[in-house]
């Protein structure tokens, strides 16, 4: 692959672990010595973006933060790039209300181009139904929630927009991520690192799978990238 410049990296399930969102700190402490050697860190999360920008502030790494998966870019406080239409998603969640049992909204930070829902019903129904009201809309599951979002948008689409905010191509970047919703930047970058809980449909994608799970996992898969791209010696 082409000399490695940017670290993509999924929050949930990857830097966080223990399933209830508390950072695992040997991970940031490893992602912030990436950004004092060079390399831009970027969050790229089914979370807002503007979590992710704080993150990205309080955490010392890269001030881009690719959320909403891949429908907002925040790159400053009040500085938002949106790549997605939260209408036409509010469209999909009145239809699946309507036609569903148990379709309710999650409690998360404001969203500007998605719709998060509690993870309490058959996502392959609900899909079915967005089709058949030829809907532009998917449903994924980040694990965390379930997310509507405008067929096109995902972390792929997301991630390449930042990628050309930094001038760097996908195939100088390394993404790391542990769920289906992170695939799609599998897809476009030079380098795929799966955690070890992933699923195999994941780890079918990654060009190596650690063995770690959650934040243990990140912190070995950065390991990984720096002894096989970086250069990087063993002692």
């Amino acid at each position: 692959m082409a000399a490695i410049k940017v670290f993509a990296i999924d929050i949930d399930g990857t830097l966080t672990e223990n399933g209830g969102g508390a950072l695992h700190l040997p991970a940031l402490a490893k992602l912030r010595h990436l950004e004092k050697l060079g390399y831009n860190v970027v969050y790229v999360t089914g979370r807002s973006s503007i979590e992710a920008y704080v993150l990205a502030v309080f955490g010392g790494t890269t001030r881009i933060a690719v959320g909403e998966n891949g429908g907002a870019i925040t790159i400053a406080p009040q500085e938002h790039k949106l790549l997605g239409s939260k209408e036409k998603c509010l469209q999909g969640f009145e239809v699946l209300k309507k036609s569903m049992d148990d379709v309710q909204t999650k409690p998360v930070f404001p969203r500007m181009t998605e719709v998060v829902l509690l993870r309490t019903f058959d996502l392959k129904e609900g899909q079915k139904i967005l089709d058949e009201h030829n809907l532009p809309l998917y449903l994924s599951d980040s694990k965390y929630a379930f997310h509507i979002n405008e067929k096109g948008i995902d972390k792929g689409y997301g991630l390449a927009e930042a990628l050309k905010m930094l001038k760097a191509d996908p195939d100088e970047a390394v993404a790391i991520g542990d769920s289906e919703t992170d695939i799609p930047m599998f897809d476009i970058c030079g380098c795929r690192i799966a955690l070890g809980h992933a699923g195999d449909k994941v780890k079918k994608k990654a060009d190596h799978a650690v063995a770690d799970r959650e934040g243990a996992g990140l912190a070995e898969a950065i390991d990984y990238v720096a002894f096989n791209y970086l250069g990087v010696k063993a002692k």
